[in-house]
C-alpha cells in the first residue's frame, strides 16, 4: 500500500475515529486503526466490538491495500507535525513507514484481514433526520440513562420512530424524559435502543447539516457526511414508561428556571449526605425551598416567586434529579404539575421549541418530619 496525504487532514480522520478506540482493550488488535484505499480516498475504520467508527479521508493512492496501525502512536506523531505532505508506504509484513521533508518514521502494523469486521447495514431501515434536531434530542435525553447494569435496557436511549412523529426517552427510575419530535420520522414505525457511549461518539462526530440513521436487527448506523458511527443494539425490552406519568395533575406551578436552579442548588448544600432531599412548600404566589442535615446541625431555606392558586403542598425530591431536569430545560420558565406528595412531579418548559414536545419527570421523596 502506498499513498499521499495531507498530515492535517489525517490527524482530523483519525481523530474522529478514536472514540472507538478502548483504551485497555482486550484484544491488541483493537488498539490499532485500520487504513484501506477505497475508491480513491482512505477509509479509517476504530471498533471497540460494540461500536465502530468509519471515517473518510481524501488522499493520493499510488498503490491500494490496507493495513492496521497503531492508532493513539500515529495519531499523536502526526499531531506534531505542521500541515504538510506525508507518503506513507506498507510491505508485506505490515510495516509501515512514513515521510515527511523532516524525516523517517516507521511503526510496527497487523494485516487488515485480522481485523474485526465492520457490520454492514446495507439492508437496515432508513431514517432521516436534520442534524440539530437529532443532536438535541440525543443532549435532551442521555442525562437520564440509567448506569445500572442490572437494567440493561435502561442504559440507552429509547427511539420509537413512527410515520408521522417520533418519541425519545431516558430513565434510569428516579427522573424521565420523553421528547417527541415531529422532525424525525420513517417510511414505516421502528423501536430500537442505543447505547449512551455511542450516542455521545454521535454528537462529536456528527458535523454535517443531514443525518441519516439505518437500523438493523443488531445495528444502527448514524451517517453525517464522511463520518459513519455503527453501534451495536441493546436487544431488551423498554419498560413501561407511560405507565408512571401521572394523568390527572390538579395542581401547576409555573416559576422562573434560573431562579428556582440557582436556589435548589443552593439550598441543597445544606442537605443530607445521603439522601440530598429538598423540600418543597408551594402556597399561593410563593415557593419554599428548604433542606436540613441533622447530623451537621445545618439548614436553609429560601423563598421564590411563583404562579400558583392550587391548595397548598408539600413534596420533596432529590436534589442532583431535579437540577438535571432543570438545567436541561432551555426555557426561561417551567411548568411543574403535582398530584399529590408521593407522585411523579411533571416538568414541562413553558413554551415548547419547534417540531417538539418535551415532557420530564422527577419521582418524589419520602419527607423528613422536621418542621
Amino acid at each position: 500500500m502506498k499513498f499521499r496525504v495531507s498530515s492535517g487532514e489525517l490527524v482530523k480522520g483519525l481523530a474522529a475515529v478514536a472514540g472507538a478506540v478502548p483504551s485497555k482493550a482486550t484484544l491488541p488488535i483493537l488498539e490499532m486503526v485500520l487504513i484501506e484505499s477505497e475508491n480513491g480516498r482512505l477509509r479509517l475504520c476504530a471498533t471497540d466490538l460494540e461500536v465502530s467508527i468509519i471515517e473518510f479521508v481524501d488522499a493520493e493512492i499510488e498503490k491500494e491495500g490496507a493495513v492496521a496501525v497503531p492508532a493513539r502512536r500515529l495519531l499523536e506523531t502526526l499531531r506534531q507535525l505542521p500541515d504538510i505532505p506525508v507518503l506513507f508506504e506498507t510491505d508485506d509484513r505490515s510495516m509501515v513507514k512514513f515521510k515527511t521533508d523532516k524525516g523517517t518514521y516507521k511503526l510496527a502494523g497487523e494485516k487488515a484481514a485480522d481485523y474485526p469486521s465492520i457490520p454492514d447495514l446495507g439492508e437496515g431501515m432508513q431514517i432521516k433526520a436534520p442534524r440539530a434536531s437529532l443532536l438535541r434530542a440525543i443532549a435532551k435525553t442521555s442525562f437520564a440513562v440509567s448506569g445500572d447494569d442490572l437494567r440493561p435496557a435502561m442504559m440507552g436511549v429509547y427511539f420509537q420512530i413512527g410515520k408521522e412523529e417520533s418519541k425519545i426517552v431516558a430513565t434510569d427510575g428516579h427522573r424521565l424524559v420523553r421528547l417527541v419530535k415531529h422532525d424525525i420520522v420513517a417510511a414505516n414505525a421502528v423501536n430500537f435502543i442505543v447505547p449512551e457511549k455511542a450516542l455521545n461518539l454521535v454528537m462529536k462526530a456528527m458535523h454535517h447539516d443531514q443525518c441519516e440513521m439505518t437500523v438493523g436487527r443488531d445495528h444502527a448506523r448514524f451517517l453525517s457526511g464522511n463520518t459513519s458511527v455503527i453501534t451495536r443494539l441493546i436487544n431488551e425490552t423498554y419498560p413501561n414508561y407511560e405507565s408512571v406519568i401521572p394523568r390527572e395533575n390538579d395542581k401547576e406551578m409555573k416559576v422562573s428556571r434560573d431562579q428556582m436552579l440557582a436556589t435548589v442548588k443552593r439550598v441543597s448544600i445544606f442537605s443530607s449526605s445521603a439522601t440530598k432531599q429538598v423540600r418543597l412548600s408551594l402556597k399561593a404566589g410563593e415557593l419554599q425551598i428548604s433542606a436540613e442535615d441533622l447530623d451537621m446541625s445545618s439548614e436553609a431555606k429560601e423563598s421564590i416567586a411563583c404562579e400558583y392558586d392550587a391548595p397548598d403542598m408539600e413534596i420533596g425530591f432529590n436534589a442532583r434529579y431535579l437540577t438535571d431536569v432543570l438545567s436541561n430545560i432551555d426555557d426561561p420558565e417551567v411548568v411543574f404539575e403535582f398530584s399529590t406528595p408521593n407522585r411523579a412531579g411533571i416538568v414541562r418548559p413553558s413554551m415548547q421549541e419547534d417540531q417538539e414536545d418535551m415532557l420530564m419527570l422527577v419521582m418524589p421523596v419520602m419527607l423528613n418530619t422536621y418542621s
